[in-house]
């Protein structure tokens, strides 16, 4: 049995529900139409810092935040577009603006969308007329988010899109990870490293960036939980990034559809033409071993 309720919180939580598998999304459409959380079998998968979720100043750690129409940071917080140079902070502006609730389907899987349109705040930081639409899905032990961009402008737009999913963890030691790359550069440093499944973990932060995705899958076997992630992606999605902190019960492992600065580099754009739609998809399987 599916279904979708309302619960007031600190914000209006949309709470879909399949009963049959014991699984639960919530969603906060006027806090950048975030998921906040996300149980299995009645266990948490994501990790939410509810202090920092309470204080509209800050941005969301945890949950799955939405990066549009960036990835990651700019030289400066800035870019260049015809000759004007313009303001975008890190992950863009999706992820800070109320989103509206435009669609709730029940049947055969519970299915939830969200819209997020063009506005003056918008267009002072990116010139562009769009319209952003996801749909989120479960259904069993999965999530899925359809997504749609659409071009609204009189010329061409370029963007970059993906998801920061924070993934609830208790003993980070036990992680084992498939990703489909030999190598990653490191966030900071620039430096190229080859990649054999394991992390050093005695870090302060580890941010890295997979590029060369031989498939669009990668997974993660939680040993502490014993819980396997897996998460699929469209073929649009070139990089996946891979963010956590020492001393904090969180991994992330991020599809973004271009690397950072891609606004300003190319690398990995996407393009859209005037009237244009590009759709995309990302799943996520967790199941219990």
């Amino acid at each position: 049995m599916f279904s979708i309720y309302i619960q007031q919180q600190q914000y209006k939580t949309y709470i879909l529900t399949d009963e049959t598998a014991n699984s639960q999304l919530e969603v906060v459409p006027e806090r950048g139409g975030i998921i906040t959380r996300w149980r299995v079998q009645g266990q948490e998968i994501l990790y939410l810092d509810t202090e920092r979720f309470a204080n509209p100043e800050l941005s969301v750690r945890g949950g799955i935040p939405i990066l549009f129409p960036i990835c990651g940071n700019l030289p400066e917080n800035s870019y260049n577009y015809n000759g004007k140079q313009y303001t975008l902070k890190q992950h863009g502006f999706a992820r800070d603006l109320p989103w509206q609730v435009t669609d709730q389907v029940t049947q055969n899987a519970t299915s939830f969308t969200l819209t997020l349109n063009s506005n003056e705040q918008t267009r002072a930081v990116y010139p562009f007329d769009f319209q952003v639409s996801f749909s989120y899905k479960i259904q069993g032990n999965s999530l899925e988010i359809q997504q749609k961009y659409t071009n609204l402008s009189l010329e061409v737009m370029p963007f970059s899109f993906g998801f920061h999913p924070y993934f609830f963890t208790q003993d980070k030691t036990q992680l084992e990870f498939e990703i489909p790359a030999p190598e990653y550069q490191d966030q900071r440093s620039k430096e190229i490293h080859s990649f054999d499944g394991k992390f050093n973990f005695n870090q302060d932060e580890i941010d890295v960036a997979f590029k060369q995705l031989s498939s669009q899958s990668a997974s993660v076997n939680d040993n502490s939980r014993k819980l396997k992630l897996t998460l699929e992606y469209d073929n649009i999605f070139s990089t996946l990034v891979f963010w956590t902190l020492k001393g904090k019960d969180f991994y992330c492992l991020e599809p973004w559809s271009g690397p950072r600065n891609a606004i300003n580099t190319g690398e990995h754009l996407t393009i859209l033409q005037p009237g244009a739609t590009c759709a995309a998809s990302v799943r996520i399987l967790a199941k219990f071993f």
